[in-house]
């Protein structure tokens, strides 16, 4: 789903680029993992995107998966002490997550704006009221 007259663009590429998923131009960060507040470029308004655990989910299998196995490949072709699997594993694993991170999240969240459009409609249906707080509910058992 695109809006304003924008020509769709990839979430896969905005992601990657780390651009904005409406009009693929303007920069998602601000910093290095913190969503700005609006597009610089078309403003829309990133408030309702949220990426949450899941970059890091996917950074952590698909780094773990290559970092065994260059692991497994490096013992068993080369056999260097274990200092150096720890020093140089660690290295590896550290560069490779902060690398991957941004472009994770952001492809994470072009794909919620694909998927979800211009954010939340207020009042739609199963909508919580902003005053309805569930853990006030009373019911059975309950004073």
């Amino acid at each position: 789903m695109t809006g304003g007259g924008f020509p769709p663009v990839s979430p896969v590429r905005a992601g990657l680029l780390c651009r904005c998923p409406r009009c693929g131009e303007g920069p998602l960060y601000d910093g290095y993992l913190k969503i700005r507040a609006a597009c610089a470029r078309c403003g829309l308004d990133f408030a309702f995107l949220d990426s949450g655990d899941g970059p890091a989910v996917f950074v952590i299998f698909i780094l773990g998966a290559v970092v065994v196995g260059l692991a497994l490949a490096v013992e068993t072709l080369i056999g260097p002490p274990l200092w150096v699997h720890a020093v140089l594993w660690s290295l590896v694993t550290l560069a490779g997550a902060l690398a991957m991170l941004p472009p994770f999240k952001a492809v994470l969240v072009a794909l919620q704006y694909r998927h979800l459009g211009t954010g939340p409609t207020p009042g739609a249906p199963g909508d919580a009221a902003p005053d309805d707080d569930p853990r006030d509910r009373t019911g059975p058992g309950r004073p």
